[in-house]
């Protein structure tokens, strides 16, 4: 992969700590673009994402980053290039079919059934992946105490911390190999945030889950991050290791706004 570096560094696809590319990529994305009728919103994307880390998408409003995950998930169909999850090309397989072949999506926006209960939301998120036992109700439960409290009060009622804790806990259900999180500290507060991001960490640490995360909170996803790939105006940046980035100070000026 060639990636472009502002101001005359070299970037790399980098493995934590090392600055090298070698591990295994869960997930491909190959010279991906997408469009809005006339407005090109993906440029040729190339990333990858690999099992047992996080890779955050770092860019202001407007770069592509949720175009990215949507056209990911296939609820935009690209206009040219490759997805690739584990091999197997992605790229036109229907959106209902990507739970099963170990991807769950995370929009922004913390959609929850209010009307439903927070045991009742969990288990219409269950629906698209078959039978789902107690003991993955009850692991759930164990990774956000907050929601187990709250099992039976409906959505309604909850935070915005509580909601974004019952969305990905809505799709941890469905045992995902890759989680395609969008914005997920949007709105809330800095603590609820560290919270989440130290839950992602331990997830992939523990589990070997790989997560792509999409976040304009440059600093606290690169905090949490292995790898971060900057866009702009649709085109890939920079790809580097999120330590890397974070210490560019020039580089974090341009793009990140920190």
């Amino acid at each position: 992969m060639a990636d472009t570096r502002a101001h005359g560094a070299t970037a790399a696809s980098a493995s934590p700590g090392t600055g090298g590319a070698t591990g295994n990529a869960l997930l491909e994305v190959e010279d991906l673009s997408a469009a809005y009728g006339s407005v090109r919103a993906l440029d040729g994307v190339t990333l990858r994402a690999e099992t047992g880390r996080i890779t955050a998408v770092l860019g202001a409003n407007g770069a592509g980053k949720t175009t990215l995950l949507r056209t990911i998930s296939g609820l935009v169909r690209p206009t040219g290039g490759r997805v690739r999850l584990d091999g197997e090309d992605i790229t036109k397989a229907p959106v209902e079919s990507m739970v099963a072949k170990g991807m769950s999506h995370v929009p922004e926006g913390r959609g929850v059934i209010a009307e439903l209960t927070v045991d009742e939301n969990l288990r219409v998120g269950s629906l698209f992946r078959g039978k789902v036992g107690k003991d993955e109700f009850d692991r759930v439960y164990d990774l956000f105490p907050r929601i187990a409290e709250r099992r039976d009060n409906h959505a309604h009622t909850l935070s915005g911390g509580e909601r974004q804790m019952l969305v990905i806990g809505r799709a941890l259900l469905a045992r995902p190999r890759v989680l395609l999180l969008d914005e997920p500290s949007l709105g809330l507060a800095p603590r609820i945030v560290a919270q989440i991001f130290g839950l992602l960490r331990q997830l992939v640490d523990s589990e070997g889950l790989s997560v792509l995360l999409v976040e304009q909170n440059a600093r606290s996803a690169l905090s949490v991050a292995d790898i971060g790939v900057v866009l702009n105006l649709g085109r890939v940046v920079v790809t580097d290791d999120a330590r890397t980035l974070m210490a560019d100070e020039q580089l974090r000026h341009a793009y990140l706004g920190f």
